[in-house]
This record gives structure tokens, C-alpha cells and sequence, in this order.
């Protein structure tokens, strides 16, 4: 038979022994929530808009050095320096192709890099221009790098063309580094920029 006391039902000493701990969870959930949201604003910096401009320093075909930042062409995939390719059933070095190309590109001017993204080696992810010369664009378009999340009209085109790497057979950067092995890099799409997002808030760069 159920016990009353004072005209009240007495709540069992489990059931109450859940409650606080509810409380308890509830409160420590809180908090959890307010210092992450405090580390969150303390780390807005690091997603916020960045540009680097002067005189380029070109790595490969698609890695940029202005100053002491280094950049990577956002959208795009160019071959490993080292990388070689075939054309008319010949080895040639499509790597340093790629760089001269993008050398080519620049002429010497001073280039400007824009973007927010950082990669996994702490490069910035950047729309590139020297002039009016939208390098990561053009480098796609000229075949001498191949579409990565974005410029998939370019790639077409130049594939279509037989222009750069289409003119032959070539390995796609990606499988290149995996083979030889080098870290794989996510395409620069949507996801890649959310997960390079959290990666930046968390401090994981």
C-alpha cells in the first residue's frame, strides 16, 4: 500500500535520486554548451577572409608562396612536380610542365591570393590573380591542372581540346599521391570547406 505523509504521496528515494541527477546533467550539459560556444568565439578569427598579395614564388602548379604564406590554388589539382605522364607513348615531365605553365600565367606581375580555407598542411585555399588573369581558372582551362571541387566547365573544355595533360595519358594527382605515398587532400567543395571550417574553430590546423 502506497505511504502518505503531510496529505502527499512520498516519492520514492530512486526516483528522486534520478531527478538530481537530471539537474545535474542538465547543468554540467550547460556549461559544456557555454564554454564551447566561448571557444568558438575566441577562434573566429581563424575563418575570417584573408588575402596575401606581392611577388610570387611558384612551387609547383599549384602552389603559390607570396611572402610567408603559402597558397594553394583553390578548385583545382595540378601534378606533382615530380609527377611524370606519357604522351605519344613517351614519359615527360608533367609536374614541371604544370609550374612553368603557371609561370607563364603570372609574367612576373605581382599576384593577389583571396580565401578563407586552410588545408591540412596550413596552406590557404585561395582564388589567385595576377592582373585580370584568374590563374586558378586559367591553369584548368589550358589543361595543365584538372578540376577539384570546382572549374568543371574549364576541365571539359580542355579535355575536349586535347590541351596539357588531356593530350595524353596521366595519372590524376590524387592517385599519384596515394601511389607514391603522399597524404590524400579532400576535393574543395562544400564539404570540405565545412570540415575545414570545424577544423579551424577547433584549432586542429
Amino acid at each position: 500500500m502506497s505511504r502518505y505523509r503531510y496529505g502527499r504521496r512520498r516519492v520514492p528515494y530512486a526516483r528522486a535520486r534520478r531527478r538530481r541527477l537530471r539537474k545535474l546533467l542538465d547543468y554540467a550539459l550547460t556549461f559544456a554548451i557555454l564554454g564551447m560556444l566561448a571557444v568558438v568565439a575566441s577562434r573566429l578569427d581563424r575563418v575570417e577572409t584573408r588575402q596575401a598579395a606581392g611577388a610570387a614564388v611558384v612551387n609547383d602548379g599549384d602552389t603559390l608562396t607570396l611572402g610567408t604564406e603559402r597558397v594553394r590554388l583553390r578548385g583545382i589539382d595540378a601534378p606533382e612536380y615530380n609527377q611524370t605522364c606519357m604522351r605519344d607513348g613517351t614519359g615527360y615531365p608533367c609536374g614541371r610542365r604544370s609550374r612553368e605553365a603557371l609561370s607563364r600565367l603570372i609574367s612576373g606581375r605581382a599576384v593577389t591570393c583571396e580565401g578563407w580555407e586552410r588545408d591540412r598542411y596550413g596552406r590557404l585555399l585561395g582564388q589567385c590573380s595576377a592582373g585580370a588573369v584568374d590563374l586558378n581558372k586559367e591553369q584548368v582551362a589550358a589543361g595543365w591542372a584538372i578540376a577539384y571541387g570546382g572549374y568543371l566547365d574549364e576541365e571539359d573544355a580542355a579535355r575536349a581540346g586535347r590541351l596539357g595533360l588531356w593530350a595524353g595519358e596521366f595519372d590524376r594527382p590524387r592517385d599519384w599521391r596515394e601511389t607514391h605515398g603522399g597524404m590524400i587532400e579532400g576535393e574543395h567543395d562544400r564539404l570540405g570547406a565545412a570540415f575545414n571550417w570545424l577544423r579551424a574553430l577547433l584549432g586542429l590546423l
